[in-house]
């Protein structure tokens, strides 16, 4: 077994990413106060080809240095545009046909590995704020929650893991 170099790893380059096909996904962070967050999530934007992020509230926007530290250049090649208000991007998306899903514990949440993305439908994902979760006025307009099952003592995972998990399982299912 040989570790792959940079060059060897055939990646597109950032004008070849905004030109492709992307999954019908977005990210909608919700208030997330971290900037190593929004930073993680632009890069697992890239990773899985997500057509764009939207930032609201209180979460930090390009360019910024802590955000670079985790996005590793990522904001060039991932769109992006910032909403102050949550539920009003959120209300907006929804007139353009996505679903609105919660990434949040609820008392209707689905296990994510039961969640069918249908490949016709566009779906908006929702990650709040690292202590407070999804706002109120989002998770009103919000057509169904998912929830990654787990086993352990704490209730919740680091938004950036979060991120990841649950954008492989969609990027996973819509690829196939």
């Amino acid at each position: 077994m040989k570790k792959l170099k940079l060059d060897e790893l055939g990646r597109i380059s950032v004008d070849e990413f905004k030109e492709s096909k992307k999954l019908p996904v977005c990210i909608l962070l919700d208030n997330v106060r971290s900037l190593h967050n929004v930073g993680s999530t632009f890069r697992t934007a890239d990773a899985f080809k997500i057509e764009k992020i939207i930032l609201t509230g209180i979460t930090g926007t390009p360019p910024h240095r802590e955000i670079q530290k985790t996005a590793l250049g990522s904001t060039e090649s991932v769109s992006w545009e910032y909403v102050e208000n949550a539920a009003l991007a959120a209300q907006n998306l929804k007139t353009e046909g996505y679903k609105i899903v919660a990434i949040e514990q609820t008392n209707e949440s689905k296990p994510l590995q039961e969640f069918e993305p249908v490949a016709s439908e566009k779906y908006c994902l929702v990650f709040g704020n690292e202590v407070d979760g999804v706002s109120d006025e989002v998770m009103a307009l919000c057509d169904l929650a998912l929830e990654i099952p787990q086993g352990g003592t704490k209730h919740s995972l680091n938004i950036s893991v979060c991120v990841g998990v649950v954008t492989w399982e969609v990027f996973r299912k819509l690829s196939n």
